[in-house]
C-alpha cells in the first residue's frame, strides 16, 4: 500500500507547493525530494531533466507513494506526459498560473508578464498554454534563471534580488503590466523583493494554491486521502540522501511554517 504524497524538485523551490499541501492537508505523510546535486533543471536540455525526474521518481516509489507531485515547472513541462504513460498512480504537475492572469487582464489595457526558467518558456508544452489562453496576446515572457541559484543559496532578500530584478525586467514600460505570473516554484520566494520594487497595483501570481487543490481533488476521487486524525509528518531527501543536517532540516521546516 503506498503511504506517502511525494514531492520533487531541482532544490527548495517545490517547498512552496508543499507548504500549502501541509496547511490544506495536515494530516497526510510527504516525502520531498530536493535533486540538489543536479540544480538548477532548467538551463538543461529536456532529456536531461527527463532522465533525472525519473531516476528520482523511482526512490520514491521504493519509499511507497500513493501520488506524486512534480512541483516544478520545468520537470513538469520535460516529463510529466511520459511519467503518466509509466505509472498508473496520481502525478500532478505544475503549470505556470497564464490563465487567471490573462482572465483578469483580458478586458482592461494591461499586460501580463510571466517569468520563468528559460527550459519552461521553450518548451512546446508551454507555448500550446499561451496560445490556447492568450487570444489577445497580451502575454510577455522574461526568463530569470539566476533567481534559482538565488533561493538555492537562500538569498530570497536583499542586494543580488534587487539587482537581478533590475536587469531583467522591462522597467522602461512596468506600468502597462497588470500581472505579474511567477511561473517556477522558486520564485515565491522574492514576492517581498518584487513587491515592494514594483509600483502599486501590479498583481503577483503564482499556481501552487490552484495545483494543490487539483491534488486534493484527485486523491478524494481515487479514495487516497489520509484517515489519520494524526498530524503526519515530512520526510527530506536530497538526490536520494537523506537530509540529517540538522541546520538544513531548520531551514527546511521554516520555509514550510512548521
Amino acid at each position: 500500500m503506498h503511504m506517502n504524497i511525494g514531492f520533487l524538485d531541482s532544490g527548495i523551490g517545490g517547498l512552496t507547493v508543499l507548504r500549502e499541501a501541509i496547511s490544506l492537508m495536515p494530516n497526510e505523510n510527504y516525502l520531498y525530494y530536493a535533486d540538489s546535486a543536479n540544480t538548477p533543471y532548467g538551463t538543461k536540455t529536456k532529456e536531461e531533466v527527463k532522465n533525472l525526474v525519473f531516476r528520482a521518481v523511482e526512490f520514491l516509489i521504493s519509499r511507497r507513494i500513493k501520488a506524486l507531485v512534480i512541483a516544478c515547472n520545468t520537470a513538469t513541462s520535460a516529463a510529466v506526459e511520459d511519467l503518466r504513460k509509466k505509472y498508473d498512480f496520481p502525478i500532478i504537475g505544475m503549470e505556470p498560473a497564464v490563465k487567471p492572469a490573462v482572465e483578469k487582464n483580458k478586458n482592461g489595457d494591461k499586460r501580463v508578464l510571466v517569468l520563468s526558467t528559460p527550459l519552461t518558456l521553450r518548451e512546446v508544452k508551454f507555448q500550446d498554454l499561451v496560445a490556447r489562453v492568450d487570444k489577445g496576446h497580451i502575454v510577455d515572457m522574461v526568463a530569470a534563471p539566476k533567481l534559482v541559484e538565488l533561493a538555492e543559496s537562500f538569498m530570497f532578500d536583499g542586494p543580488e534580488a534587487e539587482a537581478y530584478f533590475r536587469e531583467i525586467l522591462p522597467w522602461d514600460r512596468i506600468d502597462c503590466y497588470g500581472t505579474i505570473v511567477l511561473g517556477c516554484t522558486h520564485f515565491p520566494y522574492f514576492r517581498d523583493v518584487l513587491s515592494r520594487m514594483l509600483p502599486e497595483g501590479i498583481d503577483i501570481i503564482d499556481g501552487n494554491r490552484g495545483t494543490v487543490k487539483h491534488l486534493h481533488e484527485v486523491l478524494k476521487s481515487a479514495g487516497l486521502l489520509s484517515t489519520s486524525s494524526e498530524k503526519g509528518h515530512v520526510r527530506f531527501f536530497r538526490s536520494g540522501v537523506p537530509v540529517e543536517d540538522p541546520e538544513l532540516l531548520e531551514k527546511y521546516s521554516r520555509l514550510l511554517n512548521l
